[in-house]
């Protein structure tokens, strides 16, 4: 039996608001637990929440980048359930009336680009948080995070692939930071998902029985999950037994599935509409206050690099996958006057490899651009060449000092007197009559002997361009 893989994602992600989408508690990460929950948070009796408008406008703001719809009403429910870092005993969020419609986004796999519907965006608040490690024998609750605001974004079940998924996580991911609503940082918990799937032989329309894996917080440990979970419905499948609806967790540790509790309905949860909030409408002002405010989103950024930039498809993607990285890019080019392939070259190896090598982001680089721009400018007038632009670089990156004072500090200002340069390749060439008799008797390799000589004898400071022109007037004899 040939099946066929069908899955959706549920992803929630943080916003990035100062406070919490119902109360003035701050929302930054890391204070001591339990310090960041107010009496609005906790649903301590006689407290209101008060919506963060925010929050809407975030929400608003994604909508729009996905071309979905957005609503002119929008309601707040409370979806009744019993947890430990859940302390109201019931989540507001949101179920007949979200604020973001139907929409879409494009994703590229192998080539090849395919669209995935986004069935709603509706905003939340979050739960608490069950702590386990420093507790032997029970759980701690951190309810710091609860009341944060959340838009979990919930797709259609158009992915055929763990590729397909993690392409269309990372997109989103991409998305909500290019926006600025939600650092995404998945470590912090900021964006994390919840992955359904299920199978159904080929050719077949209708739907398996689906199971929801939840709150997975990487695009490693998503894809890693699929191929277990897919494994193990197909095992259960091809032995004639049926697949239980039901939520699941991913064990990275050791690979595997494991049953966590039957899989809920909406109408477990009791769902009806909060009490102690007014129904939203989105006015004109607003939605023409939001589109105004939208950035150029990472597509048409891509596509731009690549018309007036003349990138290669692959560089542009790699440049406009971060709007820091971008904005980078496109700063470098200004400031230094380079063409514009030089500078993407600086900033996709030099650079990139530097701050992966110390595991930091371009706005923790503590090489801007404009200081980066100097080095390019000393490449580009001969000042230095590039093998010594390297050794430049690596001196601004353990310093604060500029390209120009490193070069003058560390006599490393190419040689481009071609006097100079000629004394040295005549004393090369006399101390190596065999490798110039071999030159001349057609081995074009030894060129290379030659050229490597002078560099290493003028400590690399000549100008390449100058000691292959005159190597080969003096080896031409």
């Amino acid at each position: 039996m040939q099946w066929e893989t069908v899955i959706g994602l549920e992803i929630h992600a943080q916003l990035s608001t100062k406070t919490k989408i119902f109360s003035a508690a701050s929302t930054a990460y890391g204070a001591e637990p339990n310090t960041q929950a107010c009496a609005v948070d906790l649903g301590l009796p006689g407290v209101l929440p008060v919506l963060n408008q925010e929050a809407v406008r975030m929400a608003v703001k994604f909508g729009m980048a996905i071309e979905a719809e957005i609503a002119d009403y929008s309601v707040f429910a409370r979806k009744n359930y019993f947890y430990p870092d859940l302390p109201k005993g019931y989540q507001i969020s949101q179920m007949d009336h979200p604020i973001v419609g139907v929409g879409h986004l494009d994703i590229e796999v192998e080539g090849q680009t395919k669209r995935i519907g986004v069935t709603r965006a509706h905003l939340e608040e979050d739960a608490g948080k069950s702590l386990h490690e420093s507790f032997h024998g029970s759980t701690g609750v951190d309810l710091n995070r609860a009341g944060t605001p959340l838009l979990e974004i919930v797709s259609e079940p158009d992915m055929r692939s763990a590729k397909e998924a993690v392409a269309y996580m990372r997109k989103i991911h991409e998305l909500v930071q290019y926006l600025d609503i939600s650092d995404g940082n998945m470590q912090e918990g900021s964006f994390r998902c919840d992955v359904n799937i299920s199978l159904r032989p080929k050719g077949q329309e209708e739907y398996g029985t689906r199971a929801e894996l939840k709150n997975i917080n990487s695009f490693k440990f998503v894809e890693k999950a699929i191929y277990t979970e897919v494994e193990r419905q197909k095992e259960i499948l091809e032995a004639g037994g049926s697949i239980t609806q039901e939520t699941r967790l991913y064990d990275a540790d050791k690979d595997e599935t494991r049953s966590m509790r039957s899989k809920e309905e909406a109408n477990d949860y009791r769902y009806f509409p909060d009490p102690d909030l007014l129904p939203v409408f989105i006015s004109p002002e607003l939605r023409a206050q939001v589109k105004a405010d939208l950035p150029e989103l990472p597509e048409a950024k891509k596509q731009r690099f690549v018309t007036d930039y003349k990138l290669e498809a692959e560089t542009a993607n790699n440049l406009a996958s971060s709007r820091p990285l971008a904005d980078y890019f496109e700063a470098l080019v200004k400031s230094s006057g380079c063409a514009a392939k030089i500078c993407s070259n600086w900033v996709c190896v030099e650079l990139s490899g530097a701050l992966n090598k110390q595991n930091l982001s371009i706005s923790q680089s503590p090489i801007d651009s404009d200081r980066l721009a100097q080095l390019l400018q000393r490449i580009a007038d001969n000042t230095i060449s590039g093998k010594i632009a390297k050794q430049v670089f690596e001196a601004m990156w353990s310093s604060q000092d500029s390209a120009d004072t490193i070069i003058e500090a560390q006599g490393l200002k190419q040689i481009t007197d071609s006097g100079a340069i000629e004394a040295i390749i005549d004393k090369i060439i006399a101390n190596n009559p065999g490798q110039v008799e071999q030159y001349l008797s057609g081995k074009d390799k030894v060129f290379g002997f030659f050229v490597g000589q002078t560099m290493k004898a003028s400590q690399g400071k000549a100008n390449p361009g100058e000691v292959n022109k005159i190597l080969q007037d003096k080896l031409r004899l």
